[in-house]
């Protein structure tokens, strides 16, 4: 019988510089986080994941920056993680923030299988499905959230009418965004609007911890639309 293989052999096992502040940031779960990033730096750029120079930065870059979004994330919220690719940001959101039921949603098979055999790897209770968020099937199994998170996805416009559908009324969207933010904030305020969110905030979340800070793009979903109460308009008959 030939030797059974390990589904994640890394070619490259030398992962970038840890930051001073990662053991703070994962706490007891720091030994978790040092196993996903090798998976990332080894299975996850063999597999087409991540590309092969992010191996380098991936701790300030990927794992830290998408941590430090639980800043904005309220205690036991339930967590939408759409197009999450090789896990960013719910895999490091669900390695610092145990209370949260954290959903990742990805359309591509083969990334599905990778997340599905990392989260077995890490033994986070993490739940993935494989979709696209502007499927209606989709929707109605995945809405309701508190939060959906999404990095790196689409412009903001678009971004809002595939995503706040599957947010609950009060809940909002946090979306992960670089220098572009408040370009695409102004850009597309008629697309959110129209997309059923409130107006839009800009926060820098890590400051502290990873430079430059994670900039995120909050888009709450009002708990009801304001509607302007009828009025007569016929007072000069009166």
């Amino acid at each position: 019988m030939a030797p059974e293989r390990s589904t994640f052999h890394v070619k490259h096992p030398t992962v970038a510089r840890v930051p001073a502040a990662a053991q703070a940031v994962f706490g007891a779960r720091y030994p978790l986080a040092e196993r996903y990033a090798a998976l990332l730096a080894g299975s996850g750029v063999e597999r087409g994941l991540l590309g092969p120079r992010e191996a380098d930065r991936l701790w300030e870059r990927h794992l830290l920056n998408s941590a430090v979004l639980g800043e904005l994330i309220p205690e036991g919220a339930r967590v939408l993680d759409i197009g999450s690719g090789a896990g960013l940001p719910g895999i490091p959101l669900a390695l610092t923030r145990p209370d949260l039921v954290m959903v990742l949603l990805e359309p591509m098979a083969r990334r599905v299988v990778w997340l599905e055999e990392v989260l077995a790897v890490l033994g986070l209770a993490v739940v993935v499905h494989r979709g696209r968020a502007e499927d209606p099937r989709v929707r109605e199994k995945c809405g309701g959230n508190d939060v959906v998170t999404a990095r790196a996805v689409a412009p903001l416009g678009r971004l809002a009418g595939w995503s706040l559908p599957l947010v609950a009324p009060g809940g909002r969207l946090l979306a992960v965004k670089g220098a572009s933010a408040e370009q695409e904030a102004a850009r597309d305020v008629d697309a959110v609007r129209t997309a059923g969110g409130a107006a839009v905030e800009i926060v820098r979340c890590g400051a502290t911890i990873v430079q430059p800070p994670t900039t995120v793009v909050v888009v709450p979903r009002p708990a009801q639309r304001v509607t302007r109460p009828a009025r007569a308009r016929r007072r000069k008959d009166r």
